[in-house]
């Protein structure tokens, strides 16, 4: 027998149920977000500082011309497995260091969504990959067919202090989230802040590393370019992502 069939959604419901769209079918889970065994493959190089700084808005401040690449595997609960690919730079918001991420690059649509929707990560629709060829991991970014990004470093190399690499998975990240209105106008225009939770490493190595950036009209990370590696790690770690928090709203300070 067919159950009753309501007769309308009300605003109780509708408020109560309004985490993401559509509304009778979620695209994504609410957050928080777990990741299970994540490994990183994370690139650190030294860049042009005028054309870095033309990319970080304020009230951000550049601390050193130094970009952070990571290629990721996501093990995620509810939102499925997928590649992500990161980039960072290290500033400070008076006074602390954060991790600005200017652009990010993912192989899936709900987590395109949660990101941009949840926290305004500045995520695309690209086709990264990491994985182990041989005795080299390997990562890579292609987007629209074109390569964009690829990284290669010596496979476990040498092993990393953990605490070391637990400092640098926990750096507090910031991103500008911007959400149009229906007039094409910012109905959201802030800045957010969100701090990794319950972070497990599991292992962590250091070694030698390349990195190639190739220009792409729509994915634009050769415009940051490599002048000196700094660093290359391989880090695998659990962690949670929890809801973030406003620092800095853009339209309410313009509205003074």
């Amino acid at each position: 027998m067919v159950g009753q069939i309501k007769s309308h959604l009300t605003e109780k419901e509708v408020l109560s149920r309004a985490f993401s769209m559509p509304i009778s079918s979620p695209a994504y889970p609410p957050a928080p977000d777990k990741f299970l065994d994540r490994p990183a493959l994370t690139v650190s190089y030294r860049t042009d500082p005028d054309l870095l700084r033309a990319v970080v808005p304020e009230p951000l401040v550049v601390k050193e011309p130094v970009v952070n690449i990571a290629f990721l595997f996501m093990i995620a609960p509810g939102l499925g497995d997928y590649y992500e690919i990161s980039q960072s730079i290290p500033v400070t918001f008076r006074g602390e260091t954060m991790s600005f991420r200017p652009a990010m690059y993912a192989n899936s649509v709900p987590a395109i969504l949660d990101g941009r929707e949840i926290w305004g990560l500045p995520k695309k629709f690209g086709e990264p990959l990491l994985g182990l060829q041989n005795d080299t991991l390997v990562g890579t970014l292609k987007y629209s067919g074109s390569l964009v990004a690829q990284a290669t470093m010596a496979y476990k190399n040498r092993e990393m202090d953990h605490q070391v690499a637990l400092k640098s998975l926990t750096v507090p990240g910031v991103v500008l989230k911007i959400i149009p209105h229906v007039d094409g106008q910012p109905r959201i225009l802030e800045l957010v802040r969100f701090d990794y939770q319950n972070v497990t490493v599991k292992g962590a190595w250091t070694g030698p590393g390349t990195l190639q950036l190739f220009h792409h009209a729509l994915a634009p990370l050769a415009d940051l370019p490599v002048r000196e590696i700094l660093s290359v790690t391989h880090t695998i770690c659990d962690t949670t992502l929890p809801y973030g928090e406003v620092i800095h709203d853009y339209l309410a300070r313009a509205s003074k």
